[in-house]
């Protein structure tokens, strides 16, 4: 058994160590509110986004004739994990989903897919499940740098429809669910829903004033300029719920590392106390014989 010096400096080990994981909690909560924060300010301009589709489409319903059925010569997968690990699960569910979804829509075979990996971790993990990614990003650090990973992303996307032939774009992340938990959840990106669009289009007759804006610049050009702003909202909040849900998840794994910490640390100050009882009794016990034993030897003398 541990001697009460040994025992005491695993104690201050694990002191350190909690401290650590209460810091790491603190700031996965931080983090939390400031994707959620992000993903509700999002609302707004995506309401924005849409009801001008409305517009647009309901002056120039032909406009949703350029939604075309998917030839599905090749998909494309963009899927968000993590760069940092303590996350618990969070990487293995979103690639186990992503493989699981892309064989049950007939997209097994690896020639028919080009996959976008968002974070190191994820890339691993999608490599493990045979869907190794041709891009990789890393996951931004903060939510300001959220808006260049999605600029970066929809370059690539422009690029794999021009260059690689890819008809059918999805986007797979992990999103926040009931009690800090969450799940994995995948966005049909492109192409454009047809009957989508046809829905925004009648929806306009329902506008909340009595008069309907107009617009005066090209149809055309509104209408790429309008989806493009569609695809950037509908990316960032992927991105968003990501990395809400990762640092929820690693929320979770910091609250059952910091009981176990703490389990460990009752157990230790025990041990310690009781061997520190023993050897203060010890040492009494030393005192108390040695004095016996000058005593005996003076009642010889």
């Amino acid at each position: 058994m541990p001697n009460h010096q040994q025992l005491h400096g695993r104690i201050e080990s694990a002191d350190e160590l909690l401290t650590v994981v209460k810091t790491m909690k603190s700031m996965a909560a931080v983090n939390i509110h400031q994707y959620e924060q992000a993903v509700q300010a999002l609302a707004d301009y995506d309401r924005t986004v849409l009801m001008g589709l409305r517009v647009l489409l309901f002056r120039r319903p032909e406009m949703a004739e350029q939604a075309r059925a998917a030839r599905v010569e090749r998909t494309g997968a963009v899927v968000f994990g993590s760069d940092q690990g303590m996350c618990g699960a969070f990487n293995e569910r979103v690639a186990s989903f992503t493989r699981e979804t892309l064989h049950a829509d007939g997209d097994g075979d690896s020639d028919r897919v080009r996959v976008l990996s968002v974070g190191h971790r994820a890339r691993v993990r999608l490599e493990d499940v045979d869907l190794a990614p041709r891009v990789h990003f890393d996951v931004p650090g903060s939510v300001g740098a959220v808006t260049d990973l999605v600029h970066d992303l929809l370059v690539e996307l422009s690029r794999w429809r021009e260059e690689e032939d890819v008809d059918r774009v999805l986007v797979f992340y992990n999103r926040p669910a009931a009690s800090g938990a969450f799940e994995p959840a995948v966005r049909h990106l492109l192409p454009l829903d047809r009957r989508w669009l046809e829905r925004l289009a009648d929806s306009a007759e329902k506008w909340p004033t009595r008069q309907l804006p107009t617009f005066t610049m090209d149809a055309d050009s509104l209408f790429s300029a309008l989806i493009q702003e569609y695809l950037f909202s509908a990316l960032y909040r992927a991105c968003a719920d990501s990395l809400a849900s990762e640092n929820a998840s690693r929320l979770t794994s910091m609250h059952a590392a910091q009981r176990n910490i703490e389990d460990l640390l009752d157990e230790l100050r025990a041990d310690y106390r009781r061997t520190r009882q023993s050897a203060i009794t010890e040492e009494l016990l030393d005192i108390i014989g040695g004095y016996e034993a000058l005593r005996e030897s003076e009642d010889h003398k």
